[in-house]
């Protein structure tokens, strides 16, 4: 047979590897003597033993096997083959039923080997007899929807199971149809034994192959990838594709074709990983267990069929709608797959969505959840939690053990990357100046990359210093001598990564000030909050018991419990403390622990920076900056000297859509020391006489409103976000977020590796520590 795609070796059957599962070619003479030598050696009655046969699987508890098929005419039905072939226990074919597909004479050959050109040019594992019967002949089986039932019934094998079937089925109906069989209370009939062992530990291990789902939510968002890899039956009609579209190269897990995004999802809000692409925030690989998966489910390390099959779908439906609470009863009529197995990926799937819910993979966010309808069982209910702070980490780990049980719609505009660069003069810069002055910054940023893979250089120093080296050496080398406004517009781009970091570039690590970068980082547009980071800060508060001015003063972890002691005196108890303060307070000793902290986290504490920036928001009675900036969100102030760079660099329009007249601008580096010692009014003065310079050729109207931010006197902030000091690591952040004997937690921007100086950075280390806390 002929096709397109060049596919790896195929991988042999992982289950079933004995001799055993090798066809028998025996002639009718020789299996009339292997019966006589049988009978000759046996004490039973000859007759006895021509009635039924045991299956050979070792281990298998079925004493009569019975054939699930009845697709030969001579089917043996309950009674004697010459070989049994085992699926599972309690799930056998006969050898009169093997012939009638896999004999080329035989009548249910065609069927077999039609299968088998659509598994084998779709899929990657062996398309074997064994797998045709699990994945075609092996009947359903399905629950009852009634309350008082919820037992299983075996569908007869010619009906197929959709969701909808599955969602509604009840005892005695007829499938397809509303009408139930007539006579007694059919939920009175008694439930199959075999279901009773399905639940056992051994159960698993027996089975021959793993469950590949048909028609799987997930199918979708995994089209680039070989469905069996991920968990899905390459039979089915949502995971076929035509040969012609694949790539001659060899792949492992997955076809080289385009990953195809579902209609009506954001391209960048994908739950997995496409092949061959960069590395993206909070996606999975659907072809692996990451390490927390294989420790929890340490039973799929051998094959992780199951569990791929049903963290795929479960994400999938997340990610459909996660708008709602997703249930171990949502989940289960979408899971589509033959045979009794099937009951097993049911219960299997309600253990890995708790799981993924603790983890905060799913059911996360500003979600709210009925007091009675808890997202984790009422084994993780009796911890209870004090949190100190309710910044966005506090608040995160707040609303998830809220949710979790345990006591305790925002619109977005997409930046338009266009930033004109304004002079003080009025003139716009020339955007080629900008575009070869962005090049040659970028470039210093290379050299400086380059300097820190040199392992001999073992003296960190300032990346300030570091990149004035770099640019004296540049310009005595090359000779290239940039005139005054090219190096009016290198020091704009300093200032930006002075923002980046949130601090004067001779306090930030030249080795460590970028360490985040090489994990896996967000794709998509940058975009802007309208209303404002409020809206979810309200809503993830929404229902919590929050106790405002309540400064905590002393942790005492000492006894069985943590005694947390608040200013003025009053004493709270709780088993656990999640501690989300900023980090310049932990470093200020604003907080007592005791015993004290550990002398490596106090070192880690000490060698990140508590970064200093200010904001200043102006709302003006019109858009005039409308008829100069057109195009643009947003738009740069050129410093007309080193000494004014990060005063007022970047003016932001925080309405884009017109509707109000607000501009927001940053004060950055050495600029914030400035304006400490100067009130509200004062710094006012001198933001608009900067916007009057940038828009000299009209009359600048005077604001109607404005705010200065004071993070830096705040008492209980005292600092923007965090960076890497000279001499410090990004393991700093790490260590920071290390628990203390499963009782004290951290979380907060400076506890995030990842995503250090960020609201998302925050949020996400709050759903971290949720899921620890629970997991406790």
């Amino acid at each position: 047979m002929s096709t397109l795609r060049v596919r790896a070796k195929k991988k042999a059957a992982s289950f079933d590897q004995s001799s055993d599962s090798l066809p028998l070619r025996s002639s009718g003479r020789q299996v009339k003597k292997k019966v006589a030598e049988v009978a000759a050696d046996d004490d039973d009655d000859a007759s006895s033993e021509k009635k039924y046969r045991k299956c050979e699987k070792a281990g298998c508890t079925a004493t009569c096997p019975v054939c699930f098929s009845s697709a030969a005419e001579r089917c043996a039905k309950n009674g004697y083959t010459s070989r049994w072939y085992h699926l599972s226990c309690g799930e056998h074919f006969c050898n009169e039923c093997f012939d009638h597909y896999y004999r080329s004479h035989k009548d249910g050959y065609e069927k077999f080997a039609a299968w088998k050109r659509i598994w084998t040019s779709n899929g990657k594992c062996e398309p074997s007899p064994k797998a045709f019967m699990a994945d075609q002949q092996l009947p359903y089986w399905v629950q009852c929807t009634k309350p008082d039932c919820g037992k299983w019934r075996q569908l007869t094998k010619e009906i197929q199971l959709t969701s909808q079937m599955a969602q509604t089925y009840r005892c005695g109906t007829k499938p397809n149809t509303s009408v139930k069989t007539e006579g007694s209370d059919q939920c009175s009939q008694p439930e199959d034994l075999r279901v009773a062992e399905v639940s056992n530990h051994w159960w698993y291990s027996m089975l021959i192959l793993p469950p590949f789902l048909k028609d799987s939510v997930a199918a979708p968002l995994l089209s680039a990838y070989y469905p069996d890899c991920v968990g899905m039956s390459p039979s089915c009609t949502s995971t076929n594709r035509d040969p012609s579209e694949a790539s001659p190269e060899k792949v492992e897990h997955f076809k080289a074709v385009p990953g195809v995004f579902v209609p009506g999802m954001n391209q960048y809000f994908q739950p997995f990983y496409q092949p061959n692409e960069c590395g993206k925030a909070l996606c999975v690989r659907p072809d692996v267990m990451e390490l927390d998966e294989l420790y929890e489910f340490p039973e799929y390390s051998r094959d992780p069929t199951m569990y791929l099959a049903l963290r795929n779908l479960i994400l999938a439906l997340w990610y459909t709608n996660c708008k709602e609470a997703l249930t171990p009863q949502k989940c289960t009529h979408h899971i589509i797959v033959r045979g009794l197995v099937r009951i097993r990926c049911v219960q299997e799937a309600e253990r890995i969505l708790y799981f993924m819910t603790r983890k905060g993979l799913i059911n996360t966010g500003v979600l709210s959840v009925s007091p009675d309808h808890h997202l984790l069982p009422k084994d993780y209910h009796n911890k209870s939690v004090i949190i100190v702070g309710a910044g966005p980490s506090g608040l995160a780990a707040a609303r998830q053990l809220h949710n979790f049980g345990i006591k305790l719609g925002i619109q977005m505009h997409k930046l338009r990357e266009r930033c004109d660069l304004i002079q003080e003069s009025g003139r716009i810069t020339d955007p080629t100046i900008d575009k070869r002055m962005d090049f040659h910054f970028n470039a210093i940023l290379d050299v400086v990359a380059e300097w820190r893979k040199d392992k001999t250089q073992l003296q960190d120093v300032p990346l300030g210093e570091k990149i004035q080296e770099i640019y004296k050496a540049f310009i005595q080398e090359s000779g290239i001598q940039f005139n005054e406004l090219e190096e009016q517009v290198l020091q704009f781009h300093l200032s930006n990564l002075e923002y980046a970091c949130g601090s004067n570039l001779n306090q930030v690590s030249a080795r460590s000030w970028d360490h985040n970068e090489f994990f896996a980082q967000f794709a998509g547009d940058h975009t802007l909050l309208t209303p404002g980071y409020s809206v979810i800060i309200e809503k993830l508060a929404e229902g919590l018991d929050i106790r405002l001015k309540f400064p905590v003063r002393t942790i005492d972890y000492s006894g069985e419990d943590v005694q947390v002691t608040t200013i003025d005196g009053t004493v709270w108890a709780a088993q656990k403390v999640l501690v989300t303060v900023p980090l310049s307070l932990l470093q200020k000793g604003a907080i007592q622990f005791n015993p004290p902290l550990p002398e490596r986290k106090i070192k880690a504490i000490n060698s990140l920076g508590a970064g200093i920036i200010e904001k200043i928001a102006l709302e003006f009675p019109y858009r005039f900056w409308d008829s100069k900036i057109q195009g643009a969100d947003f738009f740069g102030h050129v410093p007309p000297c080193s000494s004014k760079r990060g005063l007022f660099a970047v003016f932001y329009d925080m309405d884009p859509q017109g509707k109000y007249s607000v501009l927001m601008s940053v004060i950055t580096g050495e600029a914030v020391t400035s304006i400490n010692n100067l009130d509200d009014k004062q710094v006012l003065q001198q933001c608009m006489a900067t916007l009057r310079e940038l828009f000299k050729e009209q009359e600048i109207p005077d604001p109607v409103n404005f705010f200065v931010t004071r993070w830096n006197t705040e008492p209980w902030i005292q600092m923007a976000y965090s960076f890497v000091k000279t001499g410090g690591s990004g393991e700093a952040y790490d260590i920071l977020a290390e628990d203390i004997q499963g009782t004290i937690f951290f979380a907060g921007e400076a506890t995030n590796r990842h995503f250090p100086q960020t609201v998302t950075g925050a949020y996400l280390s709050g759903v971290r520590e949720a899921s620890k806390i629970a997991a406790f």
